[in-house]
């Protein structure tokens, strides 16, 4: 039986007296984009670090193409690619230099090493600014960089930590497809504290809050649990939020400052057909009417059992 490329069973890690993960399990057994989810503090860098053999667990396993990343670090290690929050570039080398200086660091030999380097510059688009300095590039090609550090091995599993985060919007579609075209190859796990991040780019998803995994499923079936709770409506003749409120199923009108409105209703209820068949009926000239999908608080808070 073919080992999973990644595999971590109850994993439990403690700094000082507080825990930042508690019984986290993740298994990965096929090449695509796993999303780990979850909100600043929520404990994925920490799996991560641990997941990549950069910090112990206090408890639990973690096993890379079936070796134990404690018992067999280096080995281990040889299949994994990693890029921090903060990529460890050096920005005074040239792409060249940088990654020359990334290979060796990897073990890769001798003579294999100019084919790894070109080979990951051009995954990753840098080739042309092969001789640049690092340090006077975009940051969307500094990340470039980043990624390419983390493939240029060839491993088995890529860890990547936030990597759109500080991108502009150009900048983070061109990783995004990046992230996407070296998922054809390998596992890749994307780590986001954005949801609109990870529905954009991963086939599975993984949430983490308050240190444990709350959801763990396929993004299809993510998308599929979100079910609207608010919608925007905007009338040019709107009767009071009494009114409003007063609709079954209604539970909060909220006036906006564009002159649009905000209800909140319970999800198992019919509210957007009825607000348009009351907005006919009283001539309330409703002009838009749109849902809107559950805020990522309201997701955490549902999956971890909490009241809001």
């Amino acid at each position: 039986m073919e080992n999973s490329i990644v595999k971590a069973t109850h994993l439990w890690h403690k700094y000082s007296r507080d825990w930042a993960i508690r019984d986290i399990n993740l298994e990965i057994s096929q090449v695509g984009v796993l999303g780990l989810l979850g909100s600043n503090g929520a404990g994925k860098s920490t799996t991560m670090n641990i997941l990549c053999g950069v910090l112990n667990q206090t408890e639990g396993t973690v096993l890379i193409d079936g070796i134990d990343i404690r018992k067999s670090p280096e080995e281990a290690k040889m299949r994994i690619g990693f890029l921090p929050q903060n990529a460890p570039l050096h920005l005074d080398l040239t792409v060249s230099e940088y990654l020359t200086y990334c290979a060796y660091l990897r073990n890769i030999k001798k003579q294999d090493i100019k084919a790894a380097v070109n080979a990951a510059m051009e995954k990753c688009g840098v080739a042309h600014f092969r001789s640049r300095v690092i340090n006077n590039l975009s940051g969307g090609y500094r990340q470039r960089v980043g990624i390419a550090q983390s493939i240029i091995h060839r491993p088995k599993l890529v860890v990547l930590d936030e990597p759109t985060n500080g991108l502009d919007p150009n900048q983070i579609l061109e990783v995004r497809k990046l992230i996407k075209e070296i998922a054809t190859e390998r596992a890749v796990i994307f780590s986001s504290h954005i949801l609109s991040e990870v529905q954009a780019t991963c086939d599975n998803i993984r949430m983490i809050e308050g240190g444990k995994m709350v959801f763990a499923d396929t993004m299809t079936a993510f998308n599929n649990y979100i079910s609207p709770n608010s919608l925007l409506v905007y009338m040019d003749n709107p009767p009071g939020t009494e009114i409003l409120t007063g609709i079954p199923g209604v539970t909060k009108a909220q006036l906006l400052n564009d002159g649009g409105i905000r209800l909140h209703f319970y999800s198992n209820t019919r509210v957007s057909s009825q607000i348009i068949e009351l907005a006919v009926t009283n001539n309330w000239q409703l002009t838009e009417i749109m849902l809107e999908k559950s805020s990522l608080d309201e997701i955490f808070a549902q999956l971890s059992n909490k009241t809001t």
